[in-house]
């Protein structure tokens, strides 16, 4: 049974007022669903995956040789750390990630026996690195995401999680095109799509990593993206679809400031954020409690102590009805 902590359903179901996932809380978009519902499951995807990784490159601007499709971000995060973990570059090895991050990228690294450093950090042994923009937990472009990528030795892979980029709010993205060519870039659009349920991501190799792709395509299963998730890229790739990712921040900007401005009025501390989540401190001494008891009342929040800040919690912007339940239930607790 894994370790990590993560948002979403858990052992008494799907929350009616699920806060805990960044989710696009206006999806699923149902262009992409309509396709995902109209995938051909009588038969195994191309295991090349010539056209969609075709259609990938071009939406992106780059050779399709770039493109590594994933079983989900998660599936690709334990598959280049066993890369790296495997490269013999001498020494016991460590992975550097920024100073809060996601689990499963620690998670990853101790499976293999790497020392995970906190970012910044001194180069000694580094086997792999990764960033982050807009960052998890806090929504922010990662701090120093620039001086951590330029001061990376050469040779050491970088992988910039862009999971949130298509949710970005606010803001733009602090790295130049010349610096993401030398990135590997980590796109999971089921994220923007709302469609979490659906386990399809890829990455774009940096441009001169032909060898390293070709590791990972040996290091990788057959057929890794099923038929649902093969429709699922593939509509991401249309420009219908586009359109209705970005006529939806709007509606998630108008709801955000709603949120915000709610649990600054319920006296909780909200910390500034540029993409569809945010962080907040609940003012309570029984933080664990508070927790439970709103989960009993159908409302999940992602308590961010596994990214490195107890005592806080991280929520996706939802719908006001979805507010309007937080805030009765913290009144009903208080």
């Amino acid at each position: 049974m894994s370790t990590v902590v993560h948002g979403g359903p858990d052992a008494a179901g799907a929350a009616p007022h699920d806060f805990s996932t960044n989710a696009n809380a206006c999806g699923p978009c149902p262009e992409a669903l309509e396709r995902v519902g109209a995938a051909d499951v009588s038969r195994y995807p191309d295991p090349a995956y010539t056209a969609l990784r075709e259609q990938l490159a071009v939406m992106h601007g780059v050779e399709a040789w770039r493109i590594v499709l994933a079983a989900g971000a998660s599936e690709f995060i334990r598959r280049i750390t066993t890369w790296a973990a495997l490269e013999d570059r001498g020494g016991h090895g460590e992975v550097a990630l920024p100073p809060m991050s996601y689990g499963d990228y620690a998670a990853a690294a101790r499976a293999h026996g790497l020392q995970v450093v906190r970012a910044p950090h001194p180069a000694r042994q580094l086997r792999l690195a990764w960033c982050c923009d807009p960052s998890t937990p806090l929504g922010q472009a990662q701090q120093g995401i620039l001086e951590t990528v330029d001061a990376l030795p050469e040779g050491v892979p970088c992988v910039l999680d862009r999971a949130y980029e298509p949710l970005r709010l606010e803001g733009r993205l602090a790295l130049s095109q010349s610096r993401l060519d030398r990135l590997w870039q980590m796109w999971s659009p089921n994220k923007a799509l709302g469609m979490t349920g659906v386990r399809a991501a890829y990455v774009i190799a940096p441009s001169n990593a032909q060898d390293a792709v070709r590791a990972l395509l040996r290091l990788s299963a057959s057929w890794p993206v099923g038929s649902h998730g093969v429709a699922m890229l593939s509509a991401w790739t249309r420009p219908d679809v586009q359109a209705w990712i970005r006529e939806s921040l709007g509606t998630l900007r108008d709801w955000k400031a709603s949120q915000m401005a709610m649990c600054s009025e319920i006296g909780w501390h909200v910390w500034p954020s540029d993409a569809n989540f945010h962080v907040a401190q609940p003012m309570v001494d029984d933080f664990a409690g508070l927790l439970k008891h709103l989960r009993a009342e159908g409302i999940k929040l992602r308590d961010c102590a596994s990214f490195g800040l107890p005592g806080h919690v991280r929520l996706g912007v939802l719908p006001p009805d979805s507010q309007q339940a937080l805030k009765e239930a913290w009144t009903n607790a208080s």
